[in-house]
């Protein structure tokens, strides 16, 4: 029985192999490319099991079990990293994803085709800006000495801010930037979303005298709905993956901020920079991987029971 099924698969993909020969050596690069830089790779997880040696290397290196792990968090830093990574990917998931949301509503609502190109193009506009150049600006905003915001606030007789020692004003300056620099992005597929829905039931809805925000809420978010749904599942599953680029060069190596702004990306960075104990650097980031997919399992599960058709798979 079991030669037999194991015959009738062979038979399966020679005959699929037959009739789509073009797809399959298209595909190949793709899967070589995930192969050998995602899969291979993954050896190297083994790291976070160890007291990793540079002399001894990977495999020779002595087993110490969950040692890393249990010093990554109970010296306190794996829960600081966990709570500022996931507080800060909620926020900035919330903020962008509902800006997305309702600029693509504003755009789709304009008449005007060249006022509507040239403010799609604006919006769209910051997410080729790099965040180093980003870093730069928020630098150039917030810095005590020189400063713009400090500099207007002294200007009118105030006390300078020190933003760079006020760890509370962080993460909404940090949401700031990203919802500014990710929303135009995102908006892109919500339009496109909201150009395939029928004109003729806008058309009827105004002949029935329905506004402009009744339509609105009646038909295009309806219609949006899942396109909402997969991307917000798409983002819980980095829900454990802050933006690394983002928080490094915004911040950089303040110390003062690093309680507040900290995240597991930039905490294994500077590990690696800073430490010579590999092996909990690997433990940090082995943790961040299974957290992220029991996550976007446990999400996509919970989907699923309340609508089927919404699941990612």
């Amino acid at each position: 029985m079991k030669n037999g099924r194991e015959r009738g698969r062979k038979e399966g993909f020679r005959e699929e192999w037959k009739k789509n020969k073009p797809l399959f050596i298209m595909a190949a690069p793709a899967f070589i490319f995930a192969i050998v830089f995602l899969y291979i790779p993954m050896v190297g997880l083994i790291i976070a099991f160890k007291n990793y040696r540079y002399d001894l290397g990977v495999f020779g290196s002595a087993f110490n079990g969950v040692d890393n792990f249990r010093f990554l968090f109970s010296s306190g830093t794996g829960w600081l990293i966990t709570r500022n990574t996931i507080l800060y990917n909620i926020l900035n998931m919330v903020t962008s994803q509902l800006l997305a949301v309702l600029i693509a509503i504003f755009i789709s609502e304009i008449n005007k085709k060249i006022f509507k190109k040239v403010t799609q193009s604006l919006i769209l506009l910051p997410y080729f800006i790099s965040w180093v150049v980003v870093g730069v600006f928020v630098y150039n905003l917030f810095n005590y000495e020189t400063g713009f915001i400090p500099s207007i606030v002294a200007a009118f007789g105030g006390e300078k801010p020190n933003f760079y020692g006020m760890p509370g004003a962080w993460p909404w300056i940090i949401c700031l930037f990203n919802s500014w620099k990710w929303t135009g992005y995102n908006s892109v597929i919500y339009i496109a979303a909201i150009t395939g829905v029928d004109s003729g039931i806008y058309e009827a809805a105004a002949i029935d005298g329905a506004n402009m925000f009744q339509r609105i809420w009646n038909i295009t978010l309806p219609s949006v709905r899942p396109t909402i749904i997969t991307m917000l599942l798409l983002q819980v599953g980095r829900i454990l993956r802050g933006d690394f680029e983002m928080f490094y060069q915004i911040v950089g190596n303040n110390g003062q901020l690093y309680n507040m702004t900290d995240v597991i990306d930039t905490y294994v960075f500077r590990s690696l920079l800073t430490s010579s104990n590999i092996g909990m650097t690997a433990a940090a980031a082995f943790y961040q991987s299974v957290l992220c997919f029991v996550i976007i399992m446990l999400v996509n599960t919970i989907v699923k029971h309340i609508d089927a058709d919404y699941a990612l798979f």
